[in-house]
């Protein structure tokens, strides 16, 4: 009785750890890219690919067509507002508030940014059209990685999750800045003048103190309106909108955007992303697809071009005396954090499709390279952390 309560008690816990907090997040994502390749690979991929990409029969906004479009323009904007609140939270007031504290993250976010993009250019190299895809391997997914590391329970150091949390919030600002400079169509400059002069009332409003969140929410929706017809992609107004929230503290450490990152963190991470992910990962597999350049270089970049780029950085930083490791960890835990940054899920999806406009063969190759790049990431990473020594 005593064993089979103390089994019962361990399941407990695994489905808490699993399905609660940070890991719930994290595993609803893979459920739905999960559902989504079922569906591409069945009997019903035609309803699937017809549900995302048939047009509406009615839409308030003309260019948005699709449910497809809606979810990557629109519903993503959200998830890039709350992007655009940590960050700001971060820079401000978090672990990113000090120079002594970007150091690290900021210097192994670009090597974890740089590395996977070289790699991906020597596998397309001589194929201009592939080049575009560079970006794809850059980026890491939070949600994805966290929710991996968040399994593990105390056989990661709270030092570890803090340095994972900072390099892949440096990583997101530096896919947006990707994302507004190399992946803008031609510019539209009445429309691009509009927005950016929402995004100015909004900081006016933040200079004058005004901390009512109906003041700010329909210029973000003008803002995003505006951007969506200049030729920048919609969902980078999400985050400039973001960076003009008020975070001054007002009572009880409370701040407007607080209450947002708090109202919208769940929304985001439990209904928009897998939204998005379900929307995005369905790629039918077969044919040539895995052996595709476009698709080896994408997943060479993520499983091999983020731990080199990443680990490496840590340990010049650490060798020059630039910046110091994580307290209590290991070498071997280092590289398995710098292993799981290389899920990256949902910024290279949303990247691949900008990169490729109308290649479906390509959209899905980036996809599939994705896909298999973020997996293998995923289970070395967890392997690395969970059979690492527990002293550094």
């Amino acid at each position: 009785m005593t064993r089979s309560r103390h089994i019962a008690s361990r399941l407990a816990r695994f489905l808490s750890r699993l399905f609660g907090g940070e890991a719930g997040a994290g595993i609803l994502l893979i459920m739905a890219a999960t559902l989504a390749m079922i569906a591409a690979n069945s009997p019903f991929s035609g309803d699937y690919h017809a549900l995302l990409h048939a047009p509406l029969p009615w839409t308030p906004i003309p260019k948005l067509e699709t449910a497809h479009l809606w979810i990557n323009d629109a519903v993503m904007a959200v998830f890039f507002f709350v992007v655009g609140l940590e960050i700001k939270r971060e820079l401000m007031v978090g672990e990113l508030s000090t120079p002594q504290q970007r150091r690290l993250p900021v210097f192994a976010a670009a090597g974890g940014m740089a590395v996977p993009a070289l790699i991906f250019l020597a596998v397309v190299w001589g194929n201009a059209e592939l080049v575009r895809g560079w970006a794809i391997p850059a980026a890491t997914d939070i949600a994805f990685a966290v929710g991996v590391l968040a399994l593990l329970g105390k056989r990661a150091p709270p030092s570890l999750r803090l340095l994972l949390l900072t390099v892949a919030i440096v990583d997101d600002l530096g896919a947006v800045a990707i994302i507004a400079l190399f992946y803008t169509a031609q510019l539209k400059l009445g429309w691009l003048a509009a927005g950016v002069g929402a995004l100015l009332v909004m900081a006016l409003l933040n200079r004058m103190k005004v901390h009512s969140g109906w003041a700010y929410v329909p210029l973000i929706v003008i803002a995003w309106y505006c951007i969506l017809h200049s030729g920048v992609h919609a969902t980078v107004a999400g985050v400039l909108a973001a960076f003009t929230i008020p975070l001054k503290l007002e009572g009880h450490g409370d701040s407007l955007l607080l209450r947002m990152e708090h109202a919208l963190v769940p929304w985001s991470a439990y209904l928009v992303v897998p939204v998005f992910g379900f929307a995005n990962a369905g790629v039918e597999l077969g044919g040539g697809a895995l052996t595709a350049p476009l698709t080896l270089g994408i997943a060479l970049g993520l499983a091999l071009g983020k731990p080199i780029g990443i680990y490496g950085a840590i340990l010049l930083a650490e060798r020059t005396g630039f910046a110091r490791r994580p307290d209590g960890a290991n070498g071997q835990q280092v590289m398995g954090m710098a292993m799981l940054c290389g899920i990256g899920f949902t910024m290279s999806l949303f990247i691949g499709a900008l990169a490729f406009p109308g290649n479906a063969v390509l959209i899905d190759e980036a996809k599939l390279g994705v896909l298999c790049g973020s997996l293998v990431s995923a289970l070395a990473g967890f392997a690395l952390l969970r059979f690492a020594p527990q002293r550094g």
